[in-house]
């Protein structure tokens, strides 16, 4: 099968270690920026560029788009009242596994975008296309019409503000808002996958074979950011900064067999507004209490964690790593884990089987890194 490529790929090319990823042409580190740790860095203190355009960009309009979108999510669509709000939330199947994570931002009224993730953009529009029948609702992929870039780190609004007539401070977090930047018209919002300040950035009406608009506006970002040493970043920097954070990535540390509630995403599901798609499993499991759960794992020195590792305490399997990587903040092995509850408390003592080797780490909270030092982390909405 051959694999799809971004506006950037021919860019990219030039200059990066390319890699497939979900069916995608990918860039995994630059040449010139000096790795995937600096980066990493280079978001923590600074500012950094990411072409996410591989993600799922749907348009869900009509005049009960906002009831739709209440049952087929878990989050509470109706606090979004406001031209340009956003959240985070999560599409489950009939018994409450994670179908997708997602983030919903109100862009007119009865008109919102939905940010899905690259591997699951097929399977969520056709999800959607499904349980529309009873609505009227409208769904389209404007993936292939569009394309987007995450600009990411203290120095962003600094960055982009060279580009654009607008005030980017009245967009909070979570937050979106249409306009001009560096003369294109795009959807610009206060989100990303990093733990950092900083804006995803949907270009508007720039198919494939416009892809010279998409290389413009990307160039014109690096020249702006150029006085704060940005640099373009690759997945290998957006896997650890978003593990630091503690998010999770959707096929490794969350899937359709695990809950929202195990893997402790119960801020995005409103049990209280009504109907929705696995609400009955997820109250049953809330009931229930869960037999499994997510937590955070720093280890005693260097040893990286990997997905699928077994992890012990008193030499019985009490769990397994979803995601693991050495962390650039700490100098450190970390990651996230799924583990019986009854082992889920922090400060526990487990054991991680690296390679035949018992390496001990310790259950803690994330993020893992010192927010006050490198960063904003999104306060959860509860």
């Amino acid at each position: 099968m051959d694999l799809h490529k971004t506006h950037l790929y021919e860019w990219h090319k030039k200059r990066a270690k390319m890699v497939e990823f979900a069916g995608w042409h990918m860039p995994l580190w630059y040449e010139d920026t000096g790795g995937i740790i600096k980066e990493h860095l280079a978001v923590r203190n600074n500012v950094g560029i990411f072409d996410v355009t591989h993600m799922g960009r749907l348009l869900i309009k009509g005049s009960e788009a906002g009831s739709f979108l209440q049952y087929v999510t878990t989050n509470n669509v109706r606090r979004l009242k406001k031209l340009g709000q956003g959240q985070y939330s999560v599409v489950c199947n009939e018994d409450g596994g994670i179908k997708d994570d997602i983030t919903i931002f109100k862009i007119e009224d009865d008109k919102y975008v939905v940010i899905t993730n690259a591997v699951n953009r097929e399977k969520i529009y056709n999800w959607f296309k499904r349980h529309a029948q009873n609505f009227d609702v409208k769904i389209e992929d404007i993936s292939d019409i569009t394309c987007m870039f995450a600009v990411q780190g203290p120095k962003t609004q600094s960055t982009l503000e060279k580009l654009t007539d607008n005030d980017l401070s009245d967009i909070k977090r979570y937050s979106c808002a249409l306009m001009k930047l560096g003369g294109y018209d795009v959807i610009i919002s206060r989100s990303g996958y990093t733990g950092e300040d900083g804006f995803e950035i949907i270009m508007l009406q720039v198919p494939y074979s416009e892809k010279e608009k998409a290389t413009e506006l990307w160039e014109k970002i690096l020249e702006a950011g150029k006085e704060y040493e940005i640099k373009p970043c690759g997945l290998g920097a957006r896997d650890t900064l978003r593990l630091e954070a503690g998010m999770v990535l959707y096929g490794n540390d969350i899937d359709e067999s695990i809950s929202p509630l195990e893997a402790k995403l119960n801020f995005v599901v409103k049990f209280k507004k009504g109907d929705f798609i696995g609400r009955d499993a997820l109250l049953k499991q809330k009931e229930e209490g869960v037999k499994r759960v997510r937590v955070g794992l720093e280890l005693v020195g260097r040893r990286v964690p990997r997905h699928g590792y077994e992890i012990k305490k008193n030499g019985e399997k009490i769990g397994y790593v979803t995601s693991g990587a050495f962390s650039p903040i700490l100098e450190k092995g970390i990651g996230l884990g799924l583990v019986s509850s009854e082992y889920a408390q922090i400060n526990e003592t487990v054991q991680i089987n690296i390679k035949g080797k018992l390496i001990d780490a310790k259950i803690v909270k994330w993020p893992f890194y010192d927010t006050n030092k490198y960063g904003y982390t999104r306060k959860e909405d509860t």
